[in-house]
């Protein structure tokens, strides 16, 4: 046998010949050496199973402690902003109420979970004479008008009645230029046969200039007559069943259902039942303009619709000896806003506007709107 602790070799024996060790004893003493091994072993494997434990249980208390801290950190931050909205539009509205006026609400401002009440804003009465008037579109122009009641709105005659005259007028003008190109062809026939006669020459190339000018005039002449022609025959099929389109403030657009004309005044009475319009309130039976007075118009002047333009109310006019009464003013009135309305600072309508002068600046018309309630009393019950 080999000694555990010298090496040497020997016949089996009790202890070592060379150095002494006794087997039995060295045998038992590496035996309580593996067994305090495997015992630290398992208490080292213990202590660590612990550790971890209490690690995990730290770190549970840190992240509910953390969450509690956030959450009600955030809800003290909400409840902190809605208060503060609640104050501002609280203060908004105490510091845009006036007496007299009237309070309209926003859509969709609405605060979730909170008592505080929408955000008010005030309509000056020159906005809510606006969202009472419209633009008007005929195949012929266009136009302005306003809400006399919810389903009726008023604009002038012209507007949405074309003048049979103006349609005379183009007629006459495209049957003219269909003959003035027939003499033109003519006349290019005949300079043609000529040009061949000449000899060859500046007689002949000078004429051949004349004769290529004037055939690219008479190609822009006919581009205008085509144009002229589909004008004529779209204008002619569309008076035959008209359509008016009305658009509100908000662009919305509806047709109007039918048309009351004046046969005095330069009138017409608009049907709409597709919408609830909010109508402009009349002057108060007894209370007139006076000479200098703030007036304002609103109409869709050159397609800039709903334009607001102030002035002064210059006086009453009469047209001719017995002719209508109109109210003269210097708030410009420009195409398009014929049919618009003409309204005082407090958004009481006086007129309808009608016209200007020609050649002139600062000089229009409008139809006091009492001869509206005299036309069409009987529908505007």
């Amino acid at each position: 046998m080999k000694c555990p602790k010298c090496n040497h070799t020997q016949a089996r024996g009790d202890e070592c010949r060379k150095c002494g060790l006794i087997f039995a004893k060295y045998e038992a003493f590496e035996q309580r050496k593996k067994e305090r091994e495997r015992q630290l072993q398992e208490k080292a494997q213990a202590g660590g199973a612990r550790y971890t434990g209490i690690a995990v249980a730290v770190l549970l208390v840190v992240v509910v402690s953390a969450t509690y801290y956030l959450t009600r950190d955030s809800g003290g931050q909400e409840k902190v902003a809605r208060q503060a909205k609640q104050e501002e539009a609280s203060s908004v509205q105490v510091a845009q109420q006036s007496p007299g006026t009237r309070n309209d609400s926003l859509n969709n401002v609405v605060e979730p979970q909170s008592q505080a009440k929408p955000l008010q804003m005030v309509q000056t009465p020159i906005e809510r004479a606006r969202g009472a008037t419209v633009s008007i579109e005929t195949p012929w122009g266009t136009g302005s008008g306003f809400f006399i009641q919810k389903n009726y709105i008023i604009t002038n005659k012209h507007v949405v009645e074309f003048d049979g005259a103006h349609l005379k007028k183009i007629q006459d003008q495209v049957q003219t230029r269909r003959r003035l190109l027939d003499l033109e062809r003519q006349k290019l026939k005949n300079l043609r046969r000529r040009m061949r006669q000449l000899p060859e020459g500046p007689s002949k190339s000078q004429l051949e200039i004349i004769i290529a000018q004037r055939q690219k005039k008479l190609a822009e002449i006919l581009e205008q007559q085509k144009q002229g022609e589909q004008r004529l025959v779209a204008l002619e099929k569309e008076l035959l069943a008209p359509q008016i389109k009305i658009i509100l403030s908000d662009g919305v657009e509806h047709y109007a259902g039918y048309v009351h004309t004046s046969d005095r005044y330069d009138l017409a009475l608009l049907a709409l039942f597709a919408h609830d319009g909010i109508p402009l309130k009349a002057v108060p039976q007894g209370q007139r303009m006076h000479q200098g007075d703030k007036v304002f118009t609103v109409g869709s002047p050159v397609g800039l619709r709903h334009t607001v333009t102030s002035g002064v109310f210059s006086g009453f006019r009469r047209r001719g000896e017995n002719g209508p009464i109109y109210l003269q003013t210097d708030a410009a009135i420009n195409p398009g806003n014929s049919g618009g309305p003409l309204i005082d600072a407090k958004g009481y309508v006086h007129g309808v506007n009608t016209m200007i002068l020609r050649d002139t600046e600062g000089i229009g018309f409008a139809i006091p709107i009492d001869k509206v309630f005299e036309e069409f009393g009987s529908i505007l019950q």
